[in-house]
C-alpha cells in the first residue's frame, strides 16, 4: 500500500488539530488560573512504538520533554495497561520536568488492539513541598519541593482510583483545585482518544501508520536538508546561571556543536556538576531545549514529531547540571536553566548564522509563587509567570512583555487573580528603556506590583537576568536587569535577591520589574523615525534617545530636531567606536 501526500498530510493535520483540542479541553475544564488563564499546560499524541506522532502549539519546555517522559514512564511501569487505563506520573527523572508538572499518559485501543497513547502535562499550582506553589528557592533536595509520584494508575477502566487522589490530597495545600486540574487532565486524554480513534476509523488503521512513517520521514529529510545549509565545524558558546538561590557562585553552562551534514551533535561537556540547589535541569529539560533551537535556527515549519529528532544527538554527562541525579531539586530548571540552555545554544549559532539568531531575552520565567491561610481556615496558592523583552533579531525588533523561548504561557489576566486570591493589582506596564539599544530595539520588560490583602503569606520568587544581563548582537547593546522589591506596608523598601524566599504581611507590596531583551546592530543605524515612534510610544525616553541612538526629539512639536540628531549621531558613532 502506499499512501499519498495529500491523505499523508491530512491525516498529520487532524491529529495536529487533536492535540489541540486536547488542550482546549484541558484550559476549559481547569479549575485553577494558572492553566485555565495562564494556559500552562501541553498535550501531545504518540503511536504504539511511543514515537511522537503530533503536538499542540503549546510549550516547549513541556511538549520537548513529552516524548522523553512517555518512553521512560512506559519503560518503568511493570503494570499491563488496559483499555479505560491511565498513568500518573511526575518523577522528574521520568517525567522530565519538575515535580508541580503532572504527566498523564494514556494508551488507546482500536478494536482490543494498542493503536497509540494520549498524553498531557499540567503545571499544577501546588504539589506540596516546603512552601506553597512548590517552587522552593532554597531547596536542597527534590523531596523538599514536593510530593513524588511514581507510576501509577490514577484511572483504571475508567474508574479514578480514589486511594491515588487520597495520597495526593493529603499532600497538598489545596485539594480542591489539584483535584479539578486532575479531571481536566483525564477529560483531556479523552477527547484524544475519541479523536485518534475517529481518524483510525476514517481512514483505517493500516493507512493512518503508513501516513504516521511518512509523516516522520518527511520532517527527517526536511530537518537534514535544513541542517545542510548550515556550515560544518564545531562551535562552542558558555552563559552562565548567575547564582543558585543557595550561593552566589555563577554555575556554567557548556556545549559545543557539531555540524557535520545533514546532523548536529550537542555536548555539554565542561558544563558544571549538579548543585544542592533548585537549578538542575532534568535531562528531558535539556532535550526539550536543544529541539527548541534546532527548530528555531532552521525551518520552524517543519513537523514536530519522531523524525524530526533523528538528526540531532544530544550529550549531558549524568550527574551534571544538566542532566542530574536523584535527590537533586529541580524546581528552578524546567523554568530558569532551561532559558540559560537557549541562550547558550543560540549564542553558539551566532558564530556562524547570526542572521537567524536573534539577541539574549529576558531569560527567566519571573517565576513567583504565593500563599497562606484563607480567613475560613482552608489554605490557597497562587503560582505566576511574568514576561519581558525578547531579544532583537537582524529583521525585527524585540517584542515587547511577553514570555520567551521556553514558556509559551498567556498572561494571568488581572481580573482573575483579583477574583480568586487576596491580591490586588496596582501596576501593570512595560518598562522604559529596558529593551537593549540597536538598529533593532530588544523589546520591552513588564513592571508589575500588586498589594497583599490576606493577613500574611509565604512567597517564593525563582528568576534570573538580575545581575548578568541579557546580550546584544552585532553591536547592539544589553537590556536591562530584572529586579524585585518589597514594599512595606511601614513604607520601608528591600530590594530582594532573584532567587529568595520571604513573608508578607497585609499592606506589603511586591514589585517586578523584569529584563528586557538584547538589541541587535549598531543602535546609531536604527531609523530615527523609529526612535520618535518609540520616544512617544513610552519605549524609550528622551534621555536615551539622545545618549543611545543620537535622536533629539522635541515632544512639544513630536518631531526630529535633525540638525542637532546629525551632531548627536556622529558624537555617539565615535564614542561607541571608542568604547
Amino acid at each position: 500500500m502506499t499512501v499519498s501526500s495529500i491523505t499523508t498530510e491530512l491525516i498529520r493535520g487532524a491529529l495536529t488539530y487533536a492535540s489541540e483540542e486536547m488542550g482546549v479541553a484541558l484550559r476549559n475544564s481547569a479549575y485553577s488560573p494558572n492553566i485555565r488563564e495562564r494556559m500552562d499546560h501541553s498535550c501531545s499524541i504518540f503511536d504504539s512504538k511511543r514515537r511522537l506522532v503530533a503536538q499542540a502549539e503549546h510549550i516547549p519546555v513541556h511538549l520537548g520533554s513529552l516524548p522523553f517522559a512517555v518512553n521512560a514512564t512506559l519503560e518503568s511501569f511493570k503494570e499491563t495497561l488496559e483499555e479505560g487505563d491511565a498513568i500518573l506520573v511526575n518523577d522528574p527523572f521520568l517525567a522530565g520536568t519538575h515535580l508541580p508538572d503532572l504527566t498523564l499518559i494514556k494508551p488507546v485501543f482500536y478494536r482490543e488492539k494498542l493503536a497509540g497513547y494520549v498524553a498531557n502535562k499540567a503545571h499544577h499550582s501546588d504539589i506540596g513541598g516546603k512552601s506553597p506553589g512548590s517552587m522552593p528557592s532554597d531547596s536542597t533536595d527534590l523531596r523538599e519541593e514536593g510530593l513524588i509520584i511514581e507510576p501509577v494508575k490514577l484511572v483504571r477502566s475508567e474508574v479514578v482510583d480514589d486511594n491515588v487522589i487520597k495520597m495526593i490530597t493529603s499532600n497538598v495545600r489545596t485539594p480542591k483545585i489539584t483535584i479539578g486540574d486532575l479531571k481536566a487532565q483525564i477529560a483531556a486524554n479523552s477527547m484524544g482518544e475519541r479523536r485518534l480513534i475517529d481518524v483510525i476509523e476514517r481512514y483505517g488503521v493500516d493507512v493512518v501508520q503508513e501516513a504516521v512513517e511518512k509523516a516522520m520521514t518527511i520532517s527527517e529529510k526536511r530537518l537534514r536538508k535544513a541542517l545542510e545549509e548550515i556550515p560544518d565545524g564545531e562551535f562552542e558558546a558558555e552563559d552562565y546561571l548567575e547564582d543558585t538561590g543557595i550561593s552566589d557562585k555563577p554555575v556554567l553552562i557548556k556545549v559545543k556543536i557539531t555540524k557535520s551534514n545533514g546532523s548536529v551533535k550537542m555536548d555539554y561537556s565542561g558544563t558544571d556538576q549538579q548543585v544542592k540547589a533548585p537549578v538542575n535541569a532534568p535531562l528531558g529539560v535539556t532535550v526539550a531545549g536543544v529541539y527548541y533551537t534546532v527548530k528555531c535556527i532552521t525551518d520552524p515549519t517543519i513537523p514536530t514529531n519522531d523524525g524530526f529528532s533523528r538528526p540531532i544527538e544530544i550529550y549531558a554527562p549524568r550527574g551534571s547540571l544538566l542532566n542530574p541525579v536523584f535527590p537533586a531539586p529541580v524546581a528552578g530548571g524546567n523554568v530558569e536553566t532551561s532559558q540559560r540552555n537557549v541562550d547558550a545554544l543560540l549564542k553558539a549559532f551566532a558564530q556562524i548564522i547570526p542572521e537567524k539568531v536573534c539577541a539574549g531575552g529576558q531569560g527567566t520565567m519571573n517565576n513567583v509563587t504565593v500563599g497562606g491561610e484563607e480567613s475560613t481556615g482552608g489554605r490557597w496558592s497562587f503560582y505566576e509567570t511574568i514576561g519581558g523583552g525578547m531579544g532583537a533579531s537582524s529583521e525585527v525588533d524585540g517584542a515587547d512583555g511577553v514570555h520567551v523561548h521556553m514558556t509559551n504561557t498567556m498572561n494571568t489576566p488581572i481580573e482573575a487573580i483579583e477574583t480568586s486570591y487576596p491580591i490586588r493589582l496596582i501596576k501593570y506596564e512595560l518598562r522604559a528603556d529596558s529593551g537593549g539599544p540597536g538598529k533593532r530595539r530588544g523589546g520591552a520588560g513588564i513592571e508589575r506590583s500588586w498589594m497583599l490583602l490576606a493577613n500574611s503569606a509565604t512567597v517564593s520568587i525563582l528568576a534570573e537576568r538580575n545581575k548578568i544581563p541579557p546580550w546584544g548582537l552585532n553591536e547592539g547593546k544589553q537590556g536591562a536587569l530584572g529586579e524585585f522589591f518589597l514594599l512595606g506596608s511601614d513604607g520601608t523598601r528591600r530590594k530582594l535577591n532573584s532567587k529568595s524566599s520571604f513573608g508578607m504581611t497585609k499592606g506589603d507590596v511586591l514589585m517586578i520589574r523584569t529584563p528586557g531583551g538584547g538589541g541587535f546592530g549598531n543602535p546609531c543605524e536604527r531609523d530615527p523615525q523609529l526612535v520618535l515612534r518609540d520616544v512617544l510610544n513610552g519605549f524609550v525616553s528622551i534621555e536615551a534617545a539622545k545618549r543611545e541612538y543620537g535622536v533629539a526629539v522635541d515632544l512639544s512639536s513630536k518631531e526630529i530636531d535633525w540638525k542637532l540628531t546629525e551632531r548627536l549621531r556622529k558624537d555617539n558613532q565615535q564614542r561607541y567606536e571608542q568604547w
